[in-house]
């Protein structure tokens, strides 16, 4: 099972939350804004594994994230089997959107 991190005001997180929809034997979706339990169990993921060092880098918040059924950690929908949220025209959520005045979280 693939285990994503996601926060539903998130756009992008949104639009991978839409795409599983009615596949819950293959995907778990744990909202980081929902308690503190799931946030630590982010926070300690986004902290240790290189996965996020480039989203970090730009300021993003790494979410969507996906566990992989062998562990690995991934920021990319396409790795989980899913469409990026960009392709679909979705908006990604950043700092310097927000800044800037862009469409963003």
């Amino acid at each position: 099972m693939i285990i994503i991190y996601g926060m539903d005001t998130c756009p992008d997180c949104a639009a991978v939350k839409e795409q599983i929809q009615g596949r819950e034997t293959e995907f778990e979706y744990r909202d980081i804004g929902s308690h503190i339990r799931i946030l630590k169990e982010f926070l300690h993921l986004r902290d240790t594994d290189g996965a996020f060092r480039e989203a970090k880098e730009k300021g993003l918040a790494g979410v969507p994230c996906f566990v992989l059924e062998d562990g690995q950690v991934s920021l990319k929908e396409e790795d989980a089997g899913l469409i990026s949220a960009g392709a679909m025209g979705g908006a990604s959520c950043s700092l310097e959107d927000h800044r800037n005045g862009k469409k963003g979280c």
